[in-house]
């Protein structure tokens, strides 16, 4: 429908709304102008006869839909595969735009609730614990005498694994399993758990949970959250843990605040095992993060205060450093993490401690999976680890993103891209075999478009291509893909007018996809008043030519295709 043109054809008329809008008037207008133009009768050549006649009954098609209330609102909501007998089939035809509108969410929430049932949503983290402390802190004295003393000793002295499943029961109820196995220098252990979530209300959930495990023994606990306003909410848990040294009970509270859009501030209070007394404010805004937190505790006693600055890339960076200080000592951490694929994050972290020492901490996010490496380096501040942490990791990811990561996803890309490109290789071939009909259809209405708009020094088009430009120095073994758009875009001119709305240019009448999947822009080079002009606009954004914006009728002399 939307390649037969009518549509498209709204974006051609002065002051219009978006096609999806347009009213019955706007539909009989663009139908009288089309059908001028493909009209069979007005072309004498056999070829271009028939050519028409496709094009003829491809605009009669869509005009007989979207001049029709309920086969409209049927392909507004499916598409133009819910005009076949399928999409027939789901509502009764006596149905009214807004009922079918309606069935269409009630259907919706019935997929939306199924999909529910079937999601698990699969969380794990892997640690995996390294002592590298050889590196560093070893006396060649003690290695004289014992062969093969030169070489440093690098081990993996802990490990955990965790994971966690969900099931929805019901739109309210959730069923969450969770397991983890952790070891530590050769003594391990390993726990279960099983918890029951319901939402209560719109304002609040609870949630029952049952463990067990060959190292704390068998848990029993309850969670509460509750919004009190729009700008706070509280949380409370409280647990029995059961073990050889009889019951052990604990308690904790949340409350947090809105402080403003970006500022969140938590109370917590926790009596058990650990009890503690936490304050924290954090804000959080599109190019940082802040977090201040103090705890008065036993054993835990400390202030920390972090920032994490976010570069707007399309790769996501991220720069953080944050100090942290109390009865333990003093722990002063640096590092930066990075998107190096569509669904993974990888980021490294410096650590450097009284009496911790310095430690070098990788984190790989894939997905729902976290892979977690630390690596402790010396128990001592040496300037050398610090030095090594801080550059090994950035040549590391360096040396990776040239040689493995960059020629992978570029890879990766080309074959997504080649992948659409065959599937649908006969739908473009047919859409550029209509788009090129089109054309040959429009040379005597541009004919005389072009005159009457030089009679009044009006808008003459004289070039116009649409596709993949290559601008980037970098890119230039890439090949530009582009298509010659200067006759259609002439014949959308209407009393020295082209005024195109926000949506993709690919349907408009005379042109097509050129490179799919990859990202299109429309070039033009027109002359308004005897002066020439050049614009450059992307597939999707509004385009009105001539320039409204004084500024932008710079004249230019050349045009670089």
């Amino acid at each position: 429908i939307h390649c037969a043109g009518i549509e498209s054809d709204f974006e051609s008329e002065p002051y219009n709304s978006p096609a999806r809008s347009a009213t019955n008037d706007e539909l009989k207008a663009a139908y009288r102008r089309l059908c001028m133009l493909y009209h069979p009768d007005k072309h004498r050549d056999p070829e271009l006869k028939t050519q028409a006649e496709q094009l003829f009954n491809l605009v009669h098609e869509a005009y007989e839909v979207l001049s029709d209330p309920q086969a409209r609102a049927i392909y507004d909501i499916y598409g133009k595969r819910g005009l076949d007998v399928d999409g027939w089939e789901v509502v009764e035809r006596k149905r009214t735009p807004a009922e079918i509108r309606e069935e269409y969410e009630r259907l919706q929430a019935e997929r939306e609730e199924r999909r529910l049932q079937q999601r698990t949503n699969p969380k794990g983290t892997i640690s995996v614990g390294i002592d590298a402390t050889d590196l560093f802190d070893r006396y060649d004295e003690d290695y004289e005498d014992v062969a093969g003393g030169g070489v440093p000793h690098v081990e993996i002295n802990r490990m955990h694994i965790s994971q966690s499943i969900e099931a929805p029961l019901t739109t309210k109820d959730t069923a969450i399993l969770s397991g983890s196995l952790s070891t530590h220098n050769g003594n391990g252990g390993g726990t279960i758990n099983l918890a029951l979530r319901r939402v209560t209300s719109a304002k609040g959930w609870g949630e029952i949970e049952l463990g067990a495990g060959d190292t704390h023994g068998p848990l029993f606990g309850m969670k509460i959250f509750r919004n009190l306003t729009s700008r706070s909410f509280v949380t409370a848990q409280c647990g029995l843990q059961f073990s050889s040294r009889g019951v052990r009970p604990g308690v904790t509270t949340v409350l947090a605040r809105h402080l403003d859009k970006n500022t969140m501030g938590y109370l917590q209070w926790r009596w058990g095992i650990q009890s503690s007394m936490n304050t924290s404010i954090v804000r959080d805004t599109k190019s940082s993060h802040f977090t201040f937190a103090v705890q008065l505790g036993i054993p835990h006693t400390f202030m920390m205060m972090s920032y994490q600055y976010k570069f707007q890339d399309d790769d996501q960076t991220k720069i953080k450093g944050s100090v942290k200080s109390g009865f333990f000592g003093t722990v002063v951490e640096y590092g930066a993490e990075r998107k190096i694929s569509r669904h993974s994050v990888l980021g490294a972290t410096v650590s450097v401690g009284v009496p911790q020492g310095v430690s070098l901490k990788i984190k790989l996010n894939r997905a729902s999976q976290t892979y977690f490496f630390p690596i402790h380096l010396t128990d001592e501040l040496l300037p050398s680890a610090v030095f090594y942490a801080t550059v090994g990791p950035l040549v590391f990811y360096l040396a990776i993103q040239q040689l493995i990561i960059r020629p992978y996803v570029r890879a990766q890309k080309e074959q997504d891209l080649e992948k659409q490109r065959e599937s649908s290789a006969s739908n473009i071939a047919r859409k550029k075999q209509e788009a090129e009909s089109a054309v040959l259809l429009m040379q005597e209405s541009v004919r005389r478009i072009i005159e009457a708009e030089e009679s009044r020094m009006g808008l003459i088009i004289l070039n116009a291509w649409y596709g993949k430009f290559v601008t980037d120095n970098s890119r230039r073994h890439e090949r530009a893909k582009v298509i010659d758009v200067t006759v259609p875009l002439q014949c959308l001119v209407k009393d020295s007018k082209l005024i195109l709305t926000e949506a993709t240019k690919s349907g408009l009448p005379g042109f097509y996809d050129p490179c799919v999947g990859e990202e299109k822009s429309l070039k033009v080079l027109y002359q308004f008043r005897g002066v020439m002009h050049q614009v450059l606009s992307g597939d999707a954004e509004p385009l009105r030519i001539p320039k409204q914006c004084k500024r932008a009728r710079t004249a230019v002399n050349t045009f670089n295709s």
